[in-house]
């Protein structure tokens, strides 16, 4: 997978990329909506026998026009890079995204960007997406300028779940505040999951015989705190089974940031600085604060025993999930 963060007046694109289906859209989520987009781009580039990349911006536009209150990424660009690549992308552009980009003509986007830097040859997308100045390009003008330019249009309606339900990444950030990593599994189509380096902490967790894995998610993430029974994946793609505690420490901590802490079944070693993914399987209980740190242990070795049973048994949702979880 080759990642370009450039902007097309510095880096011209390599030539072998050149004449592609572009896929275009955010893809925060990379969930089973936006797979129906990806998948169609990935069919019409099969039959054309072209390249299949993915254009999309960052940071997020959202981020960008509201700073003070950032999204919650729900799959960060590495991990985003690393999801397309296993649906079969062979690039994904991260084309840098300011106000200044943001004032730009919807002609300009598809004269410069998608005409003549990326030579475009078909462009896939949601029936919503829109560009340009005051969002003026939408689905009639990207049309209208595919039969001028000489590139194709493919507009794909909203994905919708077994309830009738559009599947959206507002949705699935909802479940995760309230716990419900099964339910945003189902939506995703792939286990919830974060990545992060291992960060050293107080190392309360040794003294007490369970050794965590410390991670800080980004600041605005609203997963609820709790106790969650996780996949632990390392940079070498070895993956073990783990419990998770995200939250803020009540037993120990009186005032503090958020920490992702997994302890790591069956494995000793050093994991700081390593940047290492968790998958979240299921909430096991809310975070709750101890009368003191034997029952803390007591606790602690109780979601050990019914996160081991969990997933043990457990089985991969789809073919992506395999790739990312299992």
């Amino acid at each position: 997978m080759t990642v370009f963060h450039r902007n097309e007046k510095r880096e011209p694109l390599p030539s072998a990329l050149r004449g592609g289906v572009v896929a275009i859209g955010n893809f925060d989520g990379v969930h089973r909506g936006h797979q129906a987009v990806l998948r169609r781009a990935l069919e019409r580039a099969e039959a054309l026998g072209v390249p299949a990349m993915v254009l999309t911006f960052e940071p997020h536009p959202r981020s960008v026009f509201n700073p003070d209150k950032p999204v919650f990424r729900l799959t960060p660009p590495s991990l985003r890079a690393r999801i397309l690549e296993a649906m079969g992308f062979q690039s994904v552009i991260e084309y840098p995204f300011d106000r200044e980009f943001s004032q730009r003509s919807a002609e300009d986007f598809v004269q410069s960007i998608l005409v003549d830097w990326l030579g475009a040859r078909e462009v896939v997308t949601g029936f919503d997406f829109h560009f340009g100045k005051g969002r003026e390009g939408g689905p009639a003008f990207l049309m209208e300028a595919g039969g001028r330019h000489g590139f194709g249009v493919t507009l794909v309606d909203a994905f919708r779940d077994e309830g009738g339900e559009v599947i959206s990444s507002s949705r699935i950030r909802g479940l995760l505040a309230e716990g419900d990593v099964t339910q945003a599994a189902g939506l995703l189509g792939y286990r919830f999951t974060v990545e992060a380096e291992v960060m050293k902490g107080k190392q309360l967790g040794r003294t007490l015989g369970f050794p965590t894995a410390n991670m800080h998610l980004q600041p605005e993430a609203t997963l609820r705190p709790g106790i969650y029974a996780v996949r632990f994946r390392r940079p070498d793609s070895i993956i073990r089974d783990g419990v998770a505690s995200f939250g803020y420490r009540p037993t120990v901590t009186e005032n503090g940031d958020p920490w992702l802490e997994t302890f790591v079944f069956d494995f000793t070693g050093d994991l700081y600085g390593e940047i290492c993914s968790v998958s979240f399987f299921s909430h096991l209980r809310d975070e709750w604060k101890f009368d003191g740190l034997d029952r803390l242990v007591v606790q602690i070795r109780k979601d050990e025993e019914e996160a081991r049973a969990l997933l043990t048994g457990v089985s991969a949702i789809g073919e992506l999930d395999r790739k990312i979880a299992f």
